[in-house]
């Protein structure tokens, strides 16, 4: 007998096995999209489409009898035969139908006139429009098959052929609970006109069963001639009988329509009556019911057709929507941040009459940071303000705490408790600062000289209660750490100089922030509410009524993750607490003040650009691949680099700002064709996470302390003195 803990470890490795629900859903959305979005296409002919005609051939292998013969051919049996329209009757034929701005009105004139008709339906319009083939069905007209696609069959092979019919076939089961057994080609004309190409097409269709109806009197209003001409092409010689050839599909119809109002009581006056083929013929209904499995295919068939047309349309408009989303945050990206970068770089700018000279609490918290806790706390001895350093041991065993001990720095500090979270920590250290000014850092972060005095100028300010500084991915050398690179410059630090004109910054940065104490003290401190406890408090903030506000000098290195795993775990983790902070603090939307202010403003700036933009994104790579595949190809290249051109500018815009190098903007084509599809769906598992109710714990980075120094080479606008950068 297996024991208790084999057992319980044997159904963890089950579990492990099978794929999380929040993990799959992602995928099964994206990919029932794609299927929604080929099957749009299919339908609408855009793949699987052949639009080759066959010129004329020669005829010498036709029977002889079949090119002098009646427009309704029958194969059927191996023999071939072919059938006149008595004298006086008229059967009318529409193709390429329905059509849902002509087909109402032919049907509308030929029930005025109590006229019935023949309609050869593709199977591609009857998916789309069920309701037209129901009603040709209830008002007494048959309908035949025309095809799925609409090819030339000559150039088909027979298992093509075999294809268009069954689907043709399963569009009528679905729309009106019928199969046909009247058959006309497309490009067809009349019987004299089977040549050597076409013939075989015919035999072949006849041997399924089908007999093939073509026309001996062509309207041409294809052509659209006029009204006059239509009726006097439609119009048969001496009472003698005919299949007359019109079209309720394929374009402008409007002179068929009014052809055909003129056209019946005119005949009619004369003896002729207007039936079916079947009654003129004085044969069996060529359409007859289906039930059983056949019809529920049918009309399975026709209920996904439907719902990929409105699915499509419902994704055509989020296209639209994320078009719009991206230029605006482009636009107002590029304009608010070149008002912020003016505004702070004026010689004469100040945050207030005197700079900040008060020494400050750094809060370290730290979880199994062994391999980073001694740079990042060498990195603060360098402070060229005054500084105390408390690092918080959150039940870290790796020894991180005995590091730092073992360093013997003076004015450092470390905080032992057991494990209970980063917010837990960051409490524990607030409550041990000796500061009214607190900076708060990650354990895999390194500052620079200045940092935490470029950081804490804007308390100068009293109305500033938090600031966030300029995070910089340390570890760029890799692809993934120079896309997060840029990232962190374009998408990051560009967005954080728009929110701080439009004063509602969302997120202070967890590498690099500060608060004062009476602040975070207002709003009760960090929040193990969310799992983005900065964008959490920062949000708090705000609504307590404090200015936050951007620094771009005070700059942090942090270490990004190395691995696409370590990546997803951040950013879901990001994006999950992101959606969590913003419903924490909805009713900032309907309340007054400051809350209301960031809660009309603030939020949904911050829900449209950090939540449905992404989410809508992948809407461009997948129209890109589908147009890719399927066209216009041309146009679709053509929008596509022109988004990349504007998020070229854009992010060669951002770098300029943060002076730094472009180099790196080389890979930025690859990341848009990459990285941010794993964005993507990053994003996507977080809303399936938020709307099923899942919980989703603290997911710890393994680091690799590869951020051990900022960069050596000092910036454009800084001079050196004695080694040391000096403002």
């Amino acid at each position: 007998m297996a024991s208790r803990s084999s057992r319980r470890s044997t159904g963890r490795a089950d579990r492990r096995r099978w794929l999380p629900l929040r993990h799959l859903l992602p995928l099964l959305i994206l990919f029932a999209m794609l299927a929604m979005l080929m099957l749009r296409g299919y339908v609408h002919s855009e793949i699987l489409a052949d639009f080759r005609v066959r010129p004329e051939a020669s005829s010498d292998k036709v029977p002889q009898k079949i090119l002098d013969g009646g427009p309704v051919i029958d194969t059927r049996g191996g023999k071939a035969t072919s059938l006149e329209v008595p004298d006086h009757r008229i059967v009318l034929t529409f193709d390429d139908g329905p059509d849902p701005t002509w087909t109402p009105k032919v049907l509308d004139i030929l029930k005025k006139h109590h006229a019935h008709a023949v309609f050869f339906v593709t199977g591609t319009m009857a998916s789309r429009y069920p309701d037209l083939v129901r009603r040709m069905v209830d008002e007494g007209h048959e309908v035949g098959l025309h095809t799925f696609n609409h090819p030339d069959l000559s150039y088909q092979s027979k298992e093509r052929i075999d294809w268009e019919l069954s689907q043709n076939q399963l569009a009528l089961a679905g729309a009106a609970g019928i199969r046909s057994s009247l058959f006309r080609p497309p490009y067809s004309s009349s019987a004299d006109a089977m040549d050597n190409m076409s013939w075989p097409v015919t035999e072949y269709v006849g041997s399924r069963g089908y007999l093939t109806v073509v026309n001996d009197t062509d309207s041409e209003d294809w052509r659209r001639p006029g009204v006059d001409r239509i009726v006097r092409n439609a119009t048969p010689h001496s009472g003698k009988g005919a299949i007359v050839l019109m079209h309720d599909s394929g374009g402008d119809r409007h002179q068929t329509v009014r052809a055909l109002d003129r056209l019946i009581p005119r005949l009619q006056g004369k003896g002729y009556q207007f039936q079916n083929l079947t009654e003129a013929l004085k044969a069996p209904n060529a359409d007859t019911p289906v039930t059983g499995a056949e019809l529920w295919k049918g009309r399975a068939w026709v209920f996904l057709v439907q719902a990929s047309d409105d699915i499509t349309g419902v994704l055509v408009v989020g296209l639209a929507a994320i078009g719009v989303l991206v230029f605006a945050r482009f636009g107002l990206m590029l304009l608010l941040s070149g008002i912020h970068a003016r505004r702070t770089r004026r010689r004469s700018f100040r945050w207030g009459p005197r700079p900040v000279t008060e020494p400050v609490s750094v809060l370290v918290p730290a979880y199994n940071e062994a391999k980073c806790i001694e740079n990042t706390v060498r990195s603060l001895m360098r402070s060229e303000h005054p500084i105390e350093i408390l690092v918080i041991d959150d039940g870290s065993s790796d020894g991180t705490a005995r590091i730092v001990e073992s360093l013997g720095l003076p004015n450092v500090r470390v905080i032992r408790q057991l494990n209970a979270g980063k917010p837990a920590a960051l409490n524990r250290g607030l409550a041990n600062a000796r500061h009214d000014l607190i900076v708060m850092m990650d354990g895999d972060t390194v500052f620079e000289p200045a940092t935490v005095r470029e950081l804490v100028q804007p308390f100068a300010d009293p109305r500033v209660g938090a600031v966030a500084g300029n995070a910089k991915v340390g570890n760029k050398d890799t692809l993934i750490g120079a896309w997060q690179h840029i990232e962190y410059v374009m998408g990051f630090n560009l967005d954080r100089r728009m929110y701080d004109v439009l004063q509602c910054m969302p997120t202070i940065p967890g590498a690099v922030g500060a608060f004062r104490r009476s602040a975070l003290e207002r709003v009760g401190g960090m929040s193990d509410d969310t799992l983005a406890e900065d964008t959490d408090i920062t949000m708090a903030i705000h609504r307590d009524g404090w200015r936050v506000v951007y620094a771009e000098k005070a700059r942090a290195w942090t270490e990004a993750p190395e691995s696409v795993q370590q990546l997803w775990s951040q950013r879901y983790r990001w994006s999950y607490g992101t959606m969590q902070a913003i419903w924490k603090h909805r009713r900032a939307i309907v309340e007054r003040g400051p809350s209301g202010r960031f809660g009309r403003v603030g939020l949904p700036l911050v829900s449209l650009f950090m939540v449905v933009a992404p989410l809508l994104a992948p809407l461009i790579d997948m129209f890109l691949v589908y147009g890719l595949l399927f066209g216009p190809t041309e146009k679709t290249i053509v929008a596509w680099f022109g988004v990349l051109a504007v998020q070229v500018v854009c992010a060669t815009y951002a770098f300029i700002l943060d002076r730094e190098r472009l180099t790196p903007l080389i890979s930025l084509p690859l990341q848009q064709i990459l990285y941010r599809q794993l964005m993507y769906v990053v994003l996507l598992q977080s809303w399936i996470t938020a709307l099923t109710g899942g919980r989703l714990r603290w997911q710890k980075l393994r680091r690799k302390g590869g951020v051990s120094a900022p960069p050596t080479a000092t910036p454009p606008d800084r001079r050196v003195m004695d080694g040391r950068p000096v403002a």
